[in-house]
């Protein structure tokens, strides 16, 4: 199952997840369908050198062979949360493209597992991201009350239906369609904070393996131990093919979907690097969807993550740009070409203070200051915090503007930072100081 760790994969401690913290009835049929392309996802061109305007918001999408209008996805209503900037990220499918380093990574897992495992893992990267409610949680066995759920954490579509958190959304179906070895590798979507790591928009792999009685009964180990033992020399396996000859090491933990469960890590460039999240699967999961005499183990793993490290990137907005200065850097089947940075423009630094009320989130925050800036928006941090006698608690922020293409203007960071402070007091309803 593929759930958290800073922005990678829901296998992580229970906090990690918070990191700091009917729609047309087609999005379930669609769950299981292949997602189109980037094509449907349209811009207005380069950035002018005078002032940032927003992208052109493509009106149509197309999933899985269904055109799905923008106002399906993007709805003036009280449950859906979606702005039109992710709107623009359904579809491109960084994953899938060779010459990415995020297309170069999933490859060279995919090489290792045909290696390994003789093609015996089934792979899915074309896995429509619209899912609903109950694949995203309830198949994963995620608690009716856990802060996943919330519309500070998701993006919902409508009540029933959402963009998906992890790549485990799809776990269920496929289990219940017959396949017993699977990675699954796609975009996933989690309202969160701004930073160099991390992003609303980001990928993830899942990999998942069945083991039947006479696989585990000659070992004379019962099916938990014999799972456990395969996925720890499986996953020591794919870190020595992605790092080479590092020093492992394995960090018991808790997960709700797995017992027992497992993260690895690796000692690279002089310190401990969690690489992934992992578990022999709950009998529960397996018992919902035909498997009651099986014993299965998955672990999920964040592609960014791993590629920052990996390529040297320095900030996970470089991932989404189409500068040649960066596109040019990286090669199909070249694992680990360092990236050569060519941004040297400076940062500008803006500072908006109000007073805060009970509804209050820093999600919430960063989402109107992305559905302004963009991706001009390097980090939002909270710099000061106090409550006065009267119990009124005030934030300040710092908002960082900085290009990675070009030098930016006086008048395009004011104007933008006008426009920050007029949104945050309208749509989130606080005081500005």
């Amino acid at each position: 199952m593929a759930f958290s760790f800073a922005q990678s994969t829901f296998f992580s401690k229970p906090s990690l997840f918070l990191h700091r913290n009917g729609f047309r009835s087609f999005a379930f049929s669609l769950s299981f369908s292949p997602c189109f392309s980037t094509s449907a996802v349209v811009y207005s061109g380069k950035i002018p050198h005078h002032k940032w305007r927003q992208p052109v918001v493509a009106s149509v999408l197309e999933l899985g062979g269904v055109k799905i209008a923008k106002e399906d996805v993007v709805r003036d209503d009280p449950t859906n949360n979606i702005p039109d900037s992710i709107f623009t990220k359904l579809g491109m499918q960084l994953h899938r493209r060779d010459h990415h380093p995020l297309g170069i990574l999933k490859n060279a897992i995919y090489s290792y597992f045909d290696t390994t495992y003789s093609n015996k893992f089934d792979k899915f990267d074309n896995l429509c991201p619209i899912v609903s409610v109950k694949q995203n949680f309830d198949d994963v066995l995620v608690p009716e009350d856990h802060v996943s759920r919330s519309y500070n954490d998701t993006y919902y579509v409508d009540s029933h239906t959402v963009l998906r958190c992890h790549t485990s959304a799809h776990q269920a179906e496929l289990l219940r369609k017959g396949h017993t070895h699977f990675l699954v590798t796609g975009d996933v979507y989690r309202r969160d904070s701004i930073d160099s790591t991390h992003y609303p928009v980001f990928h993830q792999m899942e990999g998942f393996r069945v083991f039947n009685p006479e696989d585990w009964e000659p070992s004379g180990m019962d099916g938990t131990s014999y799972a456990a033992e395969d996925l720890k020399k499986c996953l020591e396996g794919l870190a020595r093919h992605l790092f080479g000859a590092v020093e492992m090491r394995w960090i018991d933990t808790y997960f709700p979907f797995t017992n027992p469960s497992f993260e690895l890590e690796i000692y690279f460039q002089e310190k401990w690097l969690e690489v992934l999240g992992c578990g022999v699967t709950e009998q529960e999961i397996l018992r919902r969807n035909g498997r009651t005499n099986n014993v299965a183990w998955a672990f999920g793993l964040g592609l960014e993550r791993l590629a920052m490290v990996l390529f040297d990137i320095p900030d996970i907005r470089l991932f989404w740009t189409t500068d040649e200065r960066f596109t040019s850097q990286f090669s199909k089947g070249q694992l680990g070409v360092k990236f050569k940075s060519f941004s040297k423009y400076p940062p500008c630094y803006k500072d908006v203070s109000f007073w805060i009320n009970g509804s209050f989130t820093e999600n919430n925050l960063c989402e109107v200051v992305r559905g302004i800036a963009g991706d001009l928006v390097e980090e939002v941090r909270l710099i000061d915090n106090f409550t006065n006698k009267k119990g009124r608690t005030s934030h300040c922020y710092r908002i960082a503007y900085r290009s990675m293409e070009r030098s930016l203007t006086d008048e395009e960071i004011n104007d933008l930072q006008w426009s920050v402070r007029d949104q945050v007091q309208t749509k989130l309803n606080v005081e500005l100081r």
